[in-house]
């Protein structure tokens, strides 16, 4: 079956396209991707990995023609960024 592996950086991004047999797990289609030697800093035993924007476990089933997504670690506060503080008090 066909399915998808991606990843991004903010300067680079890989789309890649994959045969892997049924009952295939998203660590399957990872490694089929070769997309580690692609960008060989990824680190699956830290990284989240979902399918169509959902988290799921490396071990999850996929079907076919869907799209594993590997995530980037969050490298700032996103509260920070919108300026929300922790104060409540209001």
């Amino acid at each position: 079956m066909k399915v998808s592996v991606t990843y991004a950086l903010p300067e680079r991004q890989s789309w890649l396209e994959v045969e892997v047999p049924e009952q295939a797990t998203v660590r399957d289609a990872i490694e089929a991707s070769g997309i580690t030697r692609v960008f060989p800093t990824l680190d699956l035993s830290t990284q989240k990995v979902g399918v169509f924007g959902k988290l799921v476990a490396l071990e999850a089933r996929l079907e076919p023609g869907q799209r594993v997504e590997i995530y980037r670690p969050i490298t700032a506060d996103p509260k920070l960024l919108r300026g929300d503080d922790d104060d409540d008090s209001d």
